[in-house]
């Protein structure tokens, strides 16, 4: 919960910063009548909004469990950026308008450096503001977090491009570099609304976030227990920025009720460690039985029925299926 608090309070601080930004273009706009500049007006718009729709998310998200949602409220950050990746496609599609629009239709661009560097100044604080953002959204698996980081440094590309393009213009006059540039970037804006549209929609249909996965096989491999056996059945489900794991631990048979859950603290205080606390696991341990032995690597087992034979690598194939492994 605390995790959720802190991306909470950045959220807020993120999206006050997006307003005063928002402000800053608006003014560049108004002095020079730039299509470009207000190509990165319109985008801070869309940040302005976002990140009022991802305080609340956030704020729904922190939310405890109630016995109607019983796994938290944390899906609302998956509807949050799947907002924010369709306003950033209404705001690319508005951009190629008025800037073909200012094709067809030219006009002289003013006071050209009052604009670049107000936008340049903007353009710094978002590539900053959107690093702290992704950082924390990564540390603490915050969607909303990671897509305003994005969309945020997105945006200050867009403006690095913005600024290329109007330095030509107040150096060769040529008022059309104006508009192109505009649609230029119209382009990457509208590609950056859909992957974060994309990863949103995968996080409502729980699809498989395979990197994770694969690179917690890895981490159970290099730390394996000698009484973990076998390892089944992973699932892993995230709500917004809480992880759900679960799957099913082999030990061997003849461990009390006591050593059994020993074993499963331990597997979830190193997923805790590698992943942060922000996680529930649900770990049922299941006893090893006959044709265990034969990938069991256990010594001086008093037990065994069958010699050692092959350790079974764990792999982000068979640690998914529902079924104990077999040589």
């Amino acid at each position: 919960m605390q995790t959720v608090q802190q991306n909470l309070r950045l959220q807020k601080i993120i999206t006050g910063i997006g307003i005063l930004l928002f402000i800053m273009k608006v003014i560049a706009w108004y002095l020079t009548g730039s299509v470009a500049i207000l190509t990165d007006a319109l985008e801070s718009t869309v940040n302005v909004i976002a990140g009022l729709i991802g305080v609340y998310s956030l704020y729904i998200s922190a939310k405890p469990k109630d016995w109607d949602h019983p796994y938290g409220h944390g899906k609302a950050e998956f509807l949050s950026a799947a907002v924010e990746g369709v306003l950033i496609s209404i705001a690319g599609l508005i951009i190629i308008y008025t800037a073909v629009r200012s094709l067809i239709h030219p006009h002289i661009i003013l006071k050209l450096d009052y604009g670049i560097l107000l936008v340049a100044i903007t353009g710094l604080i978002n590539y900053v503001a959107g690093y702290i953002c992704i950082k924390t959204g990564e540390k603490n698996n915050s969607l909303v977090l990671m897509a305003s980081g994005k969309h945020l440094q997105t945006d200050t590309y867009s403006t690095i491009g913005i600024i290329v393009g109007l330095i030509l213009l107040y150096y060769l006059k040529l008022w059309w570099i104006d508009s192109a540039v505009a649609i230029l970037f119209a382009f990457i804006i509208l590609f950056t609304g859909y992957k974060i549209i994309r990863s949103s929609v995968s996080g409502i249909m729980d699809e498989a976030d395979t990197t994770l996965i694969q690179k917690m096989v890895l981490m159970l491999n290099d730390n394996r227990r000698e009484n973990w056996i076998d390892l089944h059945n992973l699932r892993i489900i995230k709500y917004g920025g809480t992880l759900h794991i679960d799957c099913h631990l082999t030990v061997p048979w003849y461990l009390n009720i006591n050593e059994a859950s020993f074993e499963i603290d331990a597997l979830s205080e190193l997923v805790k460690k590698e992943f942060g606390q922000s996680m529930e696991l649900f770990v049922p341990s299941d006893g090893c039985v006959d044709f265990s032995c034969r990938i069991c690597s256990k010594q001086n087992c008093q037990v065994r029925q069958h010699p050692f034979e092959k350790k079974i690598e764990w792999t982000m194939e068979n640690i998914s299926k529902d079924n104990n492994h077999h040589l």
